[in-house]
């Protein structure tokens, strides 16, 4: 059973640094040369706006629904699913207890919860691979779900109660949201039934939980690197509707606006692989403001360790012969844990 490599260096809290006064932001976590965080918008017209889907016309076989996703997937990457059947009071448990979870003495975080050097789950940042890199300003808490054996023998075991148990309904509950979408897209897709399907009967399933403390000189810093996720579908929890998410569409960074009772999903690296490019991942964003933090629960979903993707073979026709070449699971995911975040380069190693 292959286990997913990478660690990341040891950082210190950003939570625990905005509660200094600073007024001026420490030289390791100053960004320059970043895209502005104003959605840059050349013309006069209102912003692109991230398309919204509905869960329950899709899953009522909605054929105007059906193509919406189509569009959505080709077009954007990303979209914001409503309707989506999860009872109201498991969302609100995971709010209530995310924002608890972060908010407990950095000493227990320390002693119970802090990544070690060799393990990236735990609180700290994902992709410090050096001493001298620019840090992101936020903390974060990961852990691996799906399936039980990935799981840290010891962090979701000491996550308090009742949070832990909500935790445990909450990951279930997007297992079942990921096959009804991935689902969906076989049928926009015009694939088998299960073609698509078959890679995530027993899915990889990681979560990560975003704090971004409000910052004196938001524009200095990044929240999160501009990257394309790894995984094939993301699940997102805007946990407390504080703008910050941005995707990069038409060579424009557009803000994805927090719809109440809405996730956002967004397709990662192995989707684009496996659907021969027709669904892409794209890249995004986490911006900083100088009033309010922000807190956020990304849910990454990945075929098994074991399995080789690439493009589906019904995808792959005499007009769009395979642009990628076939590789690991386990290969892809620990290529890119061992590197910095870097827009979407990575996927760049399999491409024919």
């Amino acid at each position: 059973m292959a286990m997913m490599k990478g660690t990341s260096l040891l950082v210190p809290s950003v939570q625990e640094l905005a509660k200094q006064a600073i007024t001026k932001v420490p030289e390791r976590y100053v960004h320059p040369n970043q895209d502005p965080i104003v959605a840059s918008n050349t013309t006069n017209s209102l912003p692109q706006k991230v398309p919204v889907i509905d869960l329950s016309k899709l899953l009522s076989d909605d054929a105007t629904e059906l193509e919406n996703l189509d569009h959505a997937c080709r077009d954007w990457g990303f979209f914001q699913l409503i309707n989506h059947k999860v009872n109201p009071s498991i969302v609100e448990n995971m709010k209530i207890g995310v924002e608890q979870f972060f908010n407990l003495p950095i000493e227990e975080k320390k002693k119970k919860f802090w990544q070690t050097p060799n393990d990236m789950q735990g609180f700290g940042q994902l992709f410090v691979v050096s001493d001298e890199q620019k840090l992101e300003w936020a903390d974060m808490f990961y852990i691996n779900t799906f399936p039980l054996y990935s799981r840290h023998p010891n962090l979701i075991p000491t996550i308090p109660l009742p949070f832990r148990d909500h935790l445990e309904t909450y990951c279930l509950e997007l297992k079942k949201i990921l096959v009804k979408i991935i689902g969906s897209m076989e049928k926009a897709l015009k694939m088998k039934t299960n073609e698509l399907l078959e890679f995530f009967e027993d899915p990889g399933q990681g979560l990560r939980m975003n704090y971004y403390p409000p910052c004196p000189q938001p524009e200095n810093v990044i929240g999160l690197n501009p990257h394309s996720d790894s995984g094939a579908l993301t699940i997102l929890l805007q946990v407390n509707e504080v703008e910050g998410l941005q995707i990069r569409k038409d060579g424009m960074w557009i803000p994805v606006k927090p719809l109440s009772n809405a996730f956002v999903i967004n397709i990662g690296d192995m989707l684009e692989i496996l659907t021969n490019g027709i669904y892409r991942s794209i890249e995004h964003r986490a911006t900083i403001n100088s009033k309010n933090k922000r807190i956020s629960i990304a849910t990454f979903h990945r075929p098994q360790m074991s399995r080789h993707i690439g493009p589906t073979p019904t995808l792959i026709t005499a007009e769009r012969p395979a642009l990628f070449k076939r590789i690991g699971v386990a290969d892809y995911l620990n290529g890119f844990m061992l590197r910095k975040l870097h827009g979407k380069s990575y996927i760049d190693v399999v491409k024919i």
